[in-house]
C-alpha cells in the first residue's frame, strides 16, 4: 500500500494535501457504504469506505473533489482504493488532513477531456 506527505497520484487521480476546505464546497453523500472520489466510465470507481472520520466534498466541477479526514478514535486507516479485479492502482493511505482530489485531463483536437482509466 502506498503511503504520502503531500502529493499522491492513482491512475487519473492527483491527490494533494490543502490547508482547509473551500467554503463553497458542498458535502457528497456515500453510495452503498462507499465515497465514491471518481467515477470510473468502466465502472471501475476510485472509493473510500464511508465511516464518521471521512466527508467528501464537491464544489460543482467534476472534476474535482475535496476529501477531509480526522484522525479517528477507532484507528480505522482510510484507504483510496480502485474498484478493479485486474490492472488494478495500488491502494493509497490518506493521512489526517484536507486534500483536494483531481482528475487528470489530456488534450485532444477536440479540446480538454478527462482521461478515462
Amino acid at each position: 500500500m502506498k503511503t504520502f506527505t503531500n502529493y499522491a497520484a492513482q491512475g487519473d487521480l492527483l491527490i494533494r494535501r490543502i490547508d482547509s476546505i473551500p467554503a463553497d464546497a458542498k458535502e457528497v453523500k456515500a453510495e452503498q457504504g462507499l465515497f465514491v472520489v471518481a467515477h470510473s466510465e468502466t465502472g471501475h470507481h476510485h472509493v473510500i469506505a464511508e465511516r464518521q472520520s471521512v466527508q467528501l466534498y464537491s464544489n460543482g466541477d467534476p472534476m474535482v473533489s475535496y476529501l477531509h479526514v480526522i484522525q479517528a478514535e477507532e484507528e480505522v486507516e482510510t484507504i483510496i482504493e480502485h474498484m478493479r479485479s485486474f490492472d488494478t492502482h495500488e491502494p493509497i493511505l490518506i493521512p489526517p488532513g484536507n486534500y483536494e482530489i483531481r482528475r487528470q485531463r489530456e488534450h485532444t483536437p477536440q479540446g480538454w477531456r478527462k482521461i478515462e482509466d
